[in-house]
């Protein structure tokens, strides 16, 4: 298990004019899973690659354990990366390929053997070393790429989009073998993605990075219900902002006033956020934190009925049981609460 100290780090590519990665600074905690999470040309694998050692910084420092990493070679390094088409050596059968690594390192036959097996094993394809890269299916092939880094006991395993070459199935299937794999092993995982939900469901920790800079450092459930900004909670499907000012707990916005305990601000001009799942339908006239408005449209989406309110001028979106479809119609008024323990008020 290593810990991972990234400090003010930047890179700056040649002929560029901005910083690919501005100021970086994060905690990777040892034993862990964390997820760089940005849009595409975030800065999020330019990290990786630093952390590997593939691309050395402009300036700042990268830590395992105290000890900084910038004048170490990528291969005494101790950190692996799985690259997100897979690179196995299509020459080579499956056991050879999951092997290489200890090949490279004068390990005898027999462990290599009695090694692949297990890593096999682990990743739940046993018997397959005999077969070559190209007679797997994509998600095999994932699973090998895997078993050929674990293999080497790297200090930090690094996995560079690791799904996204997967169908919806076989996304799922992975995801639960990544987290059963980090749990055994316990060695420190990083991994990116553009994708909110495998973010969510695989890491302990969430880095969000935007144009190369660290926005948000958190558990999953903080970007959804405390966002540090607006960009932050749109980025995580947020839709319900209204503008107003906040007084102690109470908001005061343009369709009316509401308690609002909680928030990144405490006084002053803000935005008060809620999340379309956290609204109830048809709340009674005398419930507090009320507005009253008119269903525009509803959409049946199988797992959930996701309606607009039209309030004012202001459009609130609703997610809201399946059923309840058959009991709000289009056209109707309605009153919705927002939950108070659920508010929260962002800086303008």
């Amino acid at each position: 298990m290593t810990q991972v100290s990234i400090s003010h780090l930047n890179k700056i590519y040649p002929g560029a004019t901005t910083k690919a990665v501005d100021d970086l600074n994060l905690e990777i905690e040892s034993g862990g899973l964390h997820a760089l999470l940005g849009p595409s040309g975030c800065g999020k694998t330019t990290t990786m690659k630093m952390i590997a050692g593939l691309l050395m910084p402009t300036s700042g420092d990268i830590r395992f354990d105290g000890v900084s990493q910038n004048p170490i070679p990528p291969e005494k390094r101790g950190a692996v990366m799985v690259f997100q088409n897979y690179l196995l050596f299509p020459y080579m059968s499956v056991g050879e390929n999951v092997g290489f690594g200890l090949k490279m390192r004068g390990i005898d036959q027999a462990t290599i053997k009695k090694k692949v097996s297990e890593m096999l094993e682990l990743v739940q394809l046993p018997g397959v070393q005999d077969r070559r890269p190209w007679q797997l299916s994509g998600g095999q092939q994932q699973r090998i790429a895997l078993a050929r880094a674990l293999i080497v006991q790297p200090n930090v395993l690094l996995l560079d989009e690791p799904l996204s070459n997967l169908d919806a199935h076989l996304r799922e299937e992975m995801r639960e073998l990544i987290r059963t794999i980090q749990k055994d092993t316990q060695v420190t995982m990083v991994f990116v993605t553009h994708d909110q939900e495998e973010a969510v469901i695989l890491a302990d920790k969430i880095a969000l990075i935007f144009d190369g800079i660290l926005h948000q450092n958190d558990i999953p459930a903080k970007f959804y219900e405390q966002p540090a900004t607006e960009r932050i909670a749109r980025f995580f499907g947020g839709v319900n902002f209204l503008p107003g000012k906040l007084e102690g707990s109470r908001f005061e916005s343009a369709i009316g006033q509401f308690s609002a305990p909680q928030g990144v601000i405490n006084r002053g001009t803000g935005l008060m956020s809620i999340r379309p799942e956290s609204i109830e339908m048809g709340a009674d006239d005398n419930a507090s934190n009320i507005a009253k408005g008119r269903i525009t449209s509803h959409i049946y989406m199988g797992t959930h009925t996701r309606f607009k309110v039209m309030i004012h001028d202001q459009l609130i979106q609703v997610v809201a049981d399946p059923q309840s479809i058959h009991t709000f119609k289009e056209g109707e008024e309605v009153n919705l609460r927002f939950a108070p323990e659920k508010v929260w008020v962002l800086p303008k």
